[in-house]
């Protein structure tokens, strides 16, 4: 299985790619929920972002 991680080592990693697959992605969900779905996705991706950044630093202060 290939995971972001291993993308971004190789030697054709793109950043501008992932930025622009990021853009498409919430495009394509805003299309297909209403306003208040779209909210409730939102809050859960930053939640989502927040603790695996929190889990990153941890994961750092154990080294």
């Amino acid at each position: 299985m290939l995971f972001l991680g291993d993308y971004m080592r190789s030697p054709n990693c793109d950043p501008l790619a992932l930025t622009t697959a990021v853009s498409t992605l919430a495009t394509a969900i805003a299309a297909q929920v209403n306003e208040e779905q779209l909210g409730l996705i939102a809050a859960v991706l930053v939640q989502l972002g927040d603790t695996l950044e929190t889990i990153a630093a941890q994961r750092e202060l154990c080294r």
